[in-house]
């Protein structure tokens, strides 16, 4: 009989791309070191753009010099997958998780970040599906509703899905969105005829989902974002 298994949550609000950088780099050494348990941090960015190892820069459609006109930022990052974007009204979520003690491998823990968007999808009555062949992510039809980049180091997971509630579209049209020329990209907002509650009620559940598809007990919730944030300033 297996131990129970504890999530602990950290709902951080809107923080800036490189400070999450920094704290999951932090977090992942912790988690290495059997300091803390399995960790994930909910939290929203400000626009960003990021790129994933392959540096794939020609799927950026604006120059680069002309981000701070959009009020956007562009950062490389060490994760899988293509270009992203993270902005207001996007639900994301960072796992710091040890695959030995959830028991999934690399594939099998992508997976279940797809099922969980797909499970959350299917709350506000939208189907949703994970991506066909050279297709990342998460889909409804065509339309790509949640995206997905990971890195594993050690066995330990970190980086993640980001899910869009109700996102400045407009954003989306300046990159070639996960590489994946000729498909549209769409929210929650777009597909469900549902009165959607508050984002904070969202990302409760979509974590909820998450923590279900991954066989979690419990999930304890960590309300005071400057806990951790001021934390990881007293340190740089």
């Amino acid at each position: 009989m297996r131990s129970p298994r504890t999530l602990e949550v950290w709902k951080l609000g809107t923080v800036n791309y490189l400070k999450s950088l920094k704290l999951q780099d932090k977090l992942v050494s912790e988690r290495k070191a059997n300091r803390i348990p399995d960790t994930l941090l909910s939290l929203q960015h400000p626009p960003t753009y990021t790129l994933g190892k392959r540096r794939t820069d020609h799927n950026l459609l604006i120059p680069e010099a002309e981000l701070k006109s959009i009020g956007a930022e562009l950062h490389y990052t060490q994760r899988g997958g293509d270009i992203t974007f993270h902005g207001p009204h996007q639900a994301v979520l960072y796992p710091i998780l040890s695959l030995r003690s959830i028991g999934f491998g690399a594939r099998s823990y992508v997976e279940a970040l797809e099922r969980s968007m797909i499970e959350f999808a299917s709350i506000y009555g939208v189907k949703a599906r994970a991506g066909n062949k050279c297709e990342t992510g998460v889909w409804v039809g065509d339309r790509k509703i949640g995206a997905i980049g990971v890195r594993i180091s050690s066995g330990i997971t970190c980086h993640g899905l980001a899910f869009n509630i109700d996102p400045d579209m407009k954003y989306f049209e300046h990159i070639v969105p996960c590489g994946i020329a000729d498909k549209e990209v769409t929210s929650l907002r777009k597909e469900t005829d549902a009165l959607l509650p508050s984002e904070k009620v969202i990302h409760e559940q979509l974590v909820s989902c998450l923590a279900k598809v991954c066989s979690y007990d419990d999930v304890v919730w960590k309300e005071d974002p400057s806990a951790i944030l001021d934390n990881l300033e007293d340190n740089d």
